[in-house]
């Protein structure tokens, strides 16, 4: 198991379609350095300002967005416009498929996250943490996930 992790900022509605299972896929515009079996972590951005759970990879798709929508328009969450304009000027697209998804049973606030880890801010799309840290920022004394 990895020791460092993935952590994304995620819009409140798109962090409900991942937890509740109907949002299949991550897009991104740049590919992480995950790869199957790696852990992504869901930092929920404003107003919930709130770490809620977390997802493992199920595998990284890199395409053209043209071929990347075709093969998981429903899985995003987003509509074609919304697909088209995240994509806008680029020629590849990142899918990360989100292989199970755990929610934490309370949300870790912003501010108690700030309170464990001086300065720690969100990340504006994402970046990669230290997995034992964020437990512990999160306030557990294990690993957050196995």
């Amino acid at each position: 198991m990895p020791k460092h992790a993935l952590l994304i900022s995620v819009r409140p509605r798109l962090a409900g379609m991942i937890f509740a299972g109907s949002k299949t896929v991550e897009l991104r515009r740049i590919r992480p350095r995950v790869g199957k079996g790696d852990l992504v972590f869901v930092y929920v951005s404003s107003p919930i300002k709130a770490l809620a759970g977390a997802f493992e990879v199920g595998d990284v798709v890199s395409d053209t967005p043209r071929s990347i929508w075709r093969r998981f328009n429903g899985g995003a969450g987003l509509s074609k416009r919304e697909f088209d304009d995240y994509y806008e000027g680029t020629q590849k697209a990142f899918a990360i498929i989100i292989h199970q998804q755990w929610k934490l049973p309370i949300p870790v606030r912003l501010a108690k996250l700030r309170q464990r880890k001086d300065g720690f801010h969100p990340p504006q799309c994402y970046h990669y943490i230290c997995r034992q840290a964020l437990s512990r920022m999160a306030g557990f004394e294990a690993d957050l996930c196995h």
